[in-house]
């Protein structure tokens, strides 16, 4: 199997410079569209550009209907997630939601052993704790009341490992240009589903376009980069580096948006590297190899 650790790394920082665009993109054009149809108009643009890179490549061939219950299950975990998430942002601050969304990781190391066979060793339990530590430290969310939005946003960091994991074991064998172009099909018709039955339905203007694109493009990149990661190393390796995200949106916030940057960022910000380094230096250490005395 593949176990490259620091490629993985890099195309990780490519997923999070990608959900931070989308993140930027989506703030423009708040309270135009709904998350609906946001969700849906981002993956019919995904959609187009997988199969239209796919033909222009020759890849059409590619996609697969062998794993399709497979894939299935995935988007449905997937788009539920999500649909919690940007629920709990409307019910609880911004500062619990990130914290509860960040627990994803610990899930994925704590799941990986059982669904993926990977090992569960100490290294990853201590970066895992620090990364979680640091995001508390950078959030400081106020968890004295459990309210709905605590629990939808539990529940989605819930989703959002157990889809890692699905993608993890997809990528063992099936093509990543066939888990785009499935994820891209079917979160498109769940989010015009959605849209069409919490409706009114809002299409897009010559203002608004213009960001549903650039979310489109950035979402395509961010799955094919998350993808292309889980498929190098391991999902307990890999994750964890997804909590560099919440220091890289303070600082984006603080940039174009004026928002103030809470002193402790630079404390939590290096314990979350801290684990992180901890996580890529134990998975990059060659592995001895075992020798069977005669």
């Amino acid at each position: 199997m593949t176990h490259r650790p620091l490629a993985a790394a890099l195309w990780m920082i490519g997923a999070i410079a990608a959900f931070t665009a989308m993140a930027i993109a989506t703030r423009q054009i708040n309270g135009v569209h709904d998350t609906f149809e946001i969700l849906a108009y981002r993956s019919m643009i995904g959609w187009v550009l997988v199969v239209g890179l796919a033909a222009a490549f020759h890849k059409l061939s590619d996609v697969r209907t062998d794993r399709l219950p497979s894939h299935v299950v995935r988007n449905v975990f997937h788009f539920t997630g999500q649909s919690l998430w940007f629920w709990a942002i409307t019910m609880i601050p911004l500062a619990q939601v990130f914290a509860l969304e960040f627990t994803s990781p610990i899930w994925v190391i704590l799941l990986s052993p059982i669904f993926l066979g990977e090992s569960l060793t100490r290294r990853k339990l201590i970066a895992a704790a620090l990364g979680f530590a640091g995001v508390l430290i950078v959030a400081r969310p106020d968890f004295g009341h459990i309210e709905p939005g605590v629990l939808a946003a539990a529940a989605a960091a819930f989703f959002f490992a157990s889809t890692n994991l699905m993608t993890k074991a997809l990528t063992k064998g099936e093509p990543i240009l066939s888990i785009l172009f499935w994820l891209t099909l079917m979160q498109a018709v769940f989010g015009t589903v959605a849209m069409t039955v919490f409706g009114p339905v809002t299409l897009p203007t010559l203002a608004t376009l213009p960001w549903l694109v650039l979310i489109g493009v950035a979402g395509i990149t961010a799955h094919f980069s998350l993808t292309t990661a889980l498929s190098l190393a391991p999902a307990s390796t890999v994750v964890p580096v997804d909590f560099a995200r919440l220091p890289i949106i303070a600082v984006v916030g603080a940039m174009f948006y004026d928002e103030q940057v809470p002193p402790t960022l630079f404390a939590g910000a290096a314990l979350i590297f801290l684990g992180i380094w901890i996580t890529l230096r134990g998975a990059s250490r060659p592995q001895a190899p075992h020798v069977t005395r005669p």
